[in-house]
């Protein structure tokens, strides 16, 4: 008899599609389960949950775990992965000095454009950094000069393009564009990391696959792709 395939429903924050997307197909060949992905912000994704919508595995901020595994909903949480916000700058620019606060926000008011994550769409990096431009004063600057996107991809392609001077987004969105790249993360105490974990659901219908597939995002072969996606590793 052979070995039961199994079908998984994934739901992750698509700040994570490349580097989950790379190793789904190496664990569909590994195992021969079949992986439908579906990449939303975390802020969508829950929406959708809340909706009734049901999948096998959810991947999305730890906090959102935290409260769904509260709610029985999931079960026990794995820690995947870490990024930060950082700022990008179009490849071959001269960087501005973004070491300090106080050196971060004469980079913002100097630059002709910024882009950065919209708030609206619900990511992480966007919800904090329309409350950063708030509590640096710099609200009304942003609002003349602000160029907000619907993703992080978007942000780092407005830098690599020249539309913008300086882009703002999880660093794991900025890396994998072309043209653009990172000069740091936001400066100390400014910083934001959004921690991802992921956990089973406990109405999925995939259970036992369900945790081998998080096992396979975890295992130590896997630590090179997280990292060069700009992820750090618990």
């Amino acid at each position: 008899m052979g070995k039961q395939v199994a079908k998984l429903k994934v739901m992750c924050a698509r700040s994570m599609h490349q580097v989950v997307g790379a190793l789904t197909d190496a664990f569909r060949r590994s195992t021969g389960h079949e992986v439908e992905l579906s990449f939303g912000t975390v802020g969508a994704l829950q929406k959708r949950l809340d909706a009734g919508e049901i999948a096998d595995v959810l991947i999305l901020g730890a906090p959102a775990i935290d409260k769904l595994a509260k709610a029985g909903a999931v079960g026990a949480a794995t820690d995947i992965a870490t990024t930060s916000v950082g700022i990008a700058v179009r490849d071959g620019a001269t960087p501005p000095d973004v070491s300090t606060p106080e050196a971060f926000k004469s980079a913002l008011i100097a630059a002709r454009k910024v882009a950065f994550s919209d708030a609206a769409v619900g990511g992480s990096a966007g919800v904090y950094l329309a409350k950063l431009f708030v509590e640096m004063g710099l609200a009304d600057e942003i609002a003349r000069k602000g160029m907000p996107q619907q993703s992080g991809g978007e942000v780092a392609t407005r830098v690599a393009h020249g539309e913008a001077d300086i882009g703002m987004t999880l660093i794991a969105e900025i890396v994998p564009i072309k043209g653009a790249r990172v000069i740091g993360p936001l400066p100390a105490p400014l910083g934001n990391d959004t921690t991802y974990a992921a956990a089973v659901t406990t109405d999925g219908s995939a259970h036992d696959a369900g945790e081998v597939f998080i096992r396979a995002l975890t295992q130590p072969s896997a630590r090179g792709a997280w990292e060069a996606a700009g992820f750090m590793l618990p």
